[in-house]
């Protein structure tokens, strides 16, 4: 049996350690990665809820990489149209950031795990990698009209899917947020190909 002075040791001990941070903590996942949680009062069914969140994980992972694109070309973008294209690739960047926290969420939303590390977008984007070095201006335009149609196309399917699922949320999201985002992005580059005299007209 503990005596009083014991007792007042052992308690002052384990005080002690909690002044300490825990550090290198490791556990199993609270919930793996493709499923849903099973019980949400959101009026849509387990099934339903799984297959939009695997769309939506795609449309995420080929945002994040677009969004990543917006930044290398903002960084590497050179030539007599550098100062507009540098600020134009910066505003896009930003944009996009936004639709992938407006993608997650709606993934969360919805009971999912919203895929997050590069190297798992990595795995899964339908994007094509650029190279790591420059690339001439229109050829930068070119691979980011290019992504924004991959996922234009993505989005367009997925909306029409999710409204006959009956997930308004996730089809309001993807038409007046993704979609019209992605469609004024891709104006606003594709004007940069358009072969106009820059003093004297034709």
């Amino acid at each position: 049996m503990k005596t009083r002075k014991q007792n007042h040791r052992h308690t002052a001990d384990l005080n002690l350690d909690r002044s300490q941070p825990a550090l290198h903590q490791r556990a199993k996942e609270t919930q793996s990665y493709d499923t849903v949680t099973a019980e949400l009062p959101l009026g849509l069914s387990v099934e339903t809820r799984e297959e939009v969140v695997q769309q939506l994980n795609q449309i995420l992972a080929d945002t994040m990489t677009l969004r990543d694109l917006y930044k290398k070309s903002h960084w590497q973008v050179s030539g007599p149209t550098f100062y507009q294209l540098h600020l134009l690739y910066d505003k896009h960047y930003t944009e996009q950031i936004e639709l992938v926290d407006e993608i997650a969420e709606r993934i969360q939303v919805l009971g999912g795990i919203s895929i997050a590390m590069a190297h798992d977008v990595a795995e899964v984007t339908l994007i094509n990698r650029p190279p790591r070095g420059r690339e001439e201006v229109p050829v930068q335009i070119s691979r980011l009209l290019e992504a924004h149609e991959t996922i234009i196309q993505e989005v367009r399917s997925s909306a029409r899917q999710a409204a006959e699922l009956e997930d308004d949320g996730t089809n309001d999201l993807l038409v007046s947020q993704v979609l019209r985002t992605n469609e004024l992005q891709v104006w606003f580059l594709s004007e940069h190909l358009v072969d106009m005299p820059l003093v004297i007209a034709k």
